[in-house]
This record gives structure tokens, C-alpha cells and sequence, in this order.
């Protein structure tokens, strides 16, 4: 008995010899991973630095409008005006600030997509080039296999 589990597992040990596998298709999948991970954060980080800058500016903006709104005035009405000039300016610095952020937004979704499509493209050429390669490998395997 266990003469033949040796002799299965020499029968097996044959067999997977006849059919090698290649690992280079797994360890260029690794790298080309981590080239688009590398980037797409590069595209999420730029995002996010620009975002930053908006913010910040427009935080200075507000401080200095409210700095000048609340000076000493004169008259009453003068109050009243400050708080409407300074209402005003803030709506405006709003909508640019927002457009601002809208344009940061669409620039990373334009990005991401540019990098999913180049990468799923390259994906599916390394794909077809593997699976032509094994093929190749196993077909040239049978052959040896059988021609014995």
C-alpha cells in the first residue's frame, strides 16, 4: 500500500513538472497594481492640496470682510450696510469658491477615469499576451508528454 501512494505521488510530482508555472504574470499584475494605486493617489493627494488652498483663501477672505464690518462706525445705519455689503461679498466669494471646488472635482474624475481606462487597457493586453503564453507552454507540454 503504500508502495503505490509512492508511486502516485512520483506520478504526480511528473505531471505537475511537464506543466511549469510562470510567476511573471502574477509579479508584473503586483507592480502594475501598484503603479496605478501610486497613481491615483498622486491624483487624490493634488485633490486634496487644492481643495486646502481654496479653503484656506477663502477662510483669509472672510476674516479680513469681517475685520472690516466690524470697525466703530458713525452711523446706525452704517451697521446696517456693513452686515449687507459684507452678506454680498460672501455670496459672491461663495459661488466662485464653490465653481473652484466643482473644478477640482471634475479634473480627479477625469483623471481616475483616464488612469482606469489606460490601466484596464494595458490589464487586457497582459491578459491575452499570458494566456497566449500558456498556452503556448502547456500545448508545448502535451506534445513532450505525449511524444514519450
Amino acid at each position: 500500500m503504500a508502495k503505490a501512494a509512492q508511486d502516485i505521488t512520483a506520478m504526480f510530482k511528473d505531471v505537475l513538472g511537464a506543466f511549469p508555472v510562470d510567476t511573471t504574470a502574477f509579479e508584473d499584475a503586483f507592480k502594475n497594481s501598484a503603479a496605478l494605486n501610486e497613481k491615483l493617489t498622486a491624483v487624490a493627494l493634488g485633490a486634496a492640496e487644492k481643495s486646502s488652498e481654496i479653503s484656506t483663501k477663502w477662510t483669509k477672505d472672510t476674516l479680513s470682510k469681517l475685520g472690516d464690518m466690524s470697525k466703530a462706525k458713525e452711523e446706525p445705519a452704517d451697521y446696517a450696510k456693513a452686515m449687507t455689503d459684507f452678506a454680498s461679498a460672501q455670496a459672491e466669494v461663495a459661488a466662485e469658491n464653490m465653481a473652484a471646488f466643482a473644478e477640482v472635482a471634475k479634473k480627479v474624475q477625469m483623471e481616475t477615469v483616464e488612469l482606469l481606462m489606460s490601466a484596464g487597457k494595458e490589464a487586457t493586453e497582459e491578459a491575452t499576451a499570458a494566456v497566449k503564453k500558456a498556452t503556448n507552454d502547456v500545448t508545448a507540454a502535451a506534445k513532450k508528454a505525449t511524444s514519450k
